[in-house]
Order: C-alpha cells, then structure tokens, then sequence
C-alpha cells in the first residue's frame, strides 16, 4: 500500500493584538481631566477655580514655611521679625491678585466681564480711589514703616491714644495695622497711617536703660537734707536701680518743698515698678522720722461779728439777725 507522504505546512501564527500604551492611558486620563476643567461651562469654571485656590494656599504655605525657616536659622536676630512678618503679608496678598487676574484671563466670561469693565475705567479708578483712600494710605505707611524702621518688633512705644498716654511693646506690623501689647495684656490697634504721623517715644531703641525721676514733696518745716539722705539711701539700696545719680530740689510750692529723686534702672518696665516701690518706702520712712509730707487741705475764716443774742438770735455778718 501506498501512503501518500503528509507534507508539514506551517501553521499560521496568530497575531497579536495591540495593546494600549501607558503613554496612551496616561494622556486619556489627561485629558478627561482638562475635559472637567473646560472654562468655558460652568462646572468646569468650578472646578478651575477650585485648583486655583488650592495652588493660593500651597503657595501660601511655602511663603510661611519658607520665612519660619529662616527665623529659626537666625538665633541672633540679625533679620528683623517686623520686616518679615510684613514681607510675608505682603508677599500673599500680591500672590493672590496674580493668582485671580490669571482666573479671569483663562475664564472667558469674566475675561469679557474684565474687558467691559475697562471700558469705564476712568470712573471706576475715581470711585475706587476714593474708596480705598485710608486703605492705601495705611498700606504706603506700613511700608515706610518697614524701610526707614523707627521701631522694631518687641520695641516698647510711649505714644497718645484715645484713653490717653500708653505704653506697649510692638507685637505685629500688617499692611493696614500696627499692634501694640500693653503691661496689663490689653492690646492697642493703630493704623499705620496714624502711627506713622504722630510723635511717639522709642523707649528701647538704641540703649533701654531708664531714668526714673519720681518727685518727693515735703514740708517747709522739715530738714532737707535729712529727708535727701533717707531718699538717697532706699534707692541706693534697691535691687533694680542700676545707678543714683542724686535728688536736688526742683520746686519750691506753695505748701511743700519738692525733691526729684533721679536714678537709672535697666529698662522702662523695671523704672515703673522701682518707682512704686520706692514712693511706698519712702512714705513709711518720712512717717517714722516725723517728716511731713504736705497735704493739700483749707482754713475757713469768718469775718463778721457772730454773738449769741437772748431769743435764740445771732448776729449776721451785716449786722441783722439770724433766726433759727
């Protein structure tokens, strides 16, 4: 028998299918991203303002992180705290505008809202000059505060309020306000423009010592010298006062004789406290000694004839009678 020979053919391959890049897939979900931020319909205008504002926050972090690490790098202080707390206010305000004139150029209703409003731009700058005056001008001020630095942040000023003259450390410089901290914790809120027009007292800058000048009032009667020599020697004796320089007499009243107690003490803080504590020494001393420390007080004299009359009368100061 013959078999007929099998010829080995070859089989067809199967071929392979195209598979999807990552490139590809990647660019898809590129897409259908953009695709949810589209400006031109509302949701997507949503959307893009969304990451906007979340870009205004990420930046904002940056700018604080950025500036806290160079403050905990600067153990000396050769940077100033007030110059940097501004800068940083400053730095996110501008960050913002940028951030929503972007928003209104790439949005294409309000970048027609924008373009109609320029269209009347000569009365909207005059309406909005006028509004923000005092903004801008506290805003000016605050920089001149920053570039010519007549106080520094932890500065305590001496300067005229409503209330009347106090004294507070400088705690904060923002682009409109100046905060000061008073002795008894309260806080003092000033413009910059009003602060940087009044006349204030630097009592740190340069040398922080202090020189009290508390005045002593005592009799005529009364030694002086012996009342100096008790003034002179509390004070010598105080923890706080850094150096007595003397305690002349500045006045002659017209009930009491007036010393001025004159000492250095190391700071304005320190002066006040040393002032209190030596007026209520000086008061036990002056009272164990038998020196007088006048007081102000009247004698009444009545001129007249005043006799007592039969009836219960008395004679007026013009001569009539008084009934009672």
């Amino acid at each position: 028998m013959i078999f007929p020979l099998s010829t080995n053919s070859p089989s067809p391959t199967p071929t392979a299918s195209p598979l999807p890049e990552a490139g590809e897939a990647s660019w898809h979900w590129l897409t259908d991203l953009t695709h949810y931020l589209d400006p031109t319909h509302l949701l997507g205008a949503v959307g893009l303002g969304i990451v906007f504002i979340a870009i205004g926050m990420m930046l904002s972090w940056i700018v604080r992180r950025t500036l806290k690490t160079v403050i905990d790098h600067d153990p000396n202080e050769r940077i100033d705290r007030m110059t940097v707390s501004f800068i940083q206010h400053l730095g996110t305000f501008i960050m913002w505008i940028v951030l929503a004139l972007i928003f209104s150029h790439v949005v294409p209703s309000l970048n027609k809202v924008t373009t109609s409003l320029l269209a009347g731009v000569s009365i909207v700058s005059v309406v909005v000059g006028f509004a923000a005056q005092s903004t801008l001008g506290n805003l000016v001020s605050g920089i001149s505060l920053v570039i010519y630095k007549p106080f520094r942040r932890g500065d305590r000023l001496q300067l005229t309020t409503p209330t009347g003259v106090e004294t507070g450390i400088v705690e904060d410089l923002s682009l409109g306000y100046t905060v000061l901290r008073t002795f008894d914790n309260r806080r003092i809120v000033l413009s910059n423009g009003t602060i940087a027009n009044q006349i204030m007292i630097n009592l740190s800058s340069v040398d922080p010592r202090v020189m009290l000048s508390p005045t002593i009032s005592i009799g005529y009667g009364s030694d002086i010298e012996r009342a100096r020599a008790i003034v002179l020697e509390l004070a010598q004796g105080h923890d706080d006062v850094v150096e007595v320089v003397g305690c002349p007499v500045v006045n002659l009243g017209g009930s009491s004789v007036d010393l001025s107690l004159r000492a250095w003490c190391a700071d304005s803080s320190t002066a006040k406290a040393v002032e209190y504590d030596l007026l209520e020494q000086i008061k036990k001393r002056f009272d164990e000694v038998g020196i007088e420390i006048p007081y102000a007080y009247q004698n009444v004299i009545v001129s007249g004839a005043i006799s007592a009359r039969a009836g219960g009368e008395s004679a007026s100061p013009s001569g009539g009678p008084i009934k009672r």
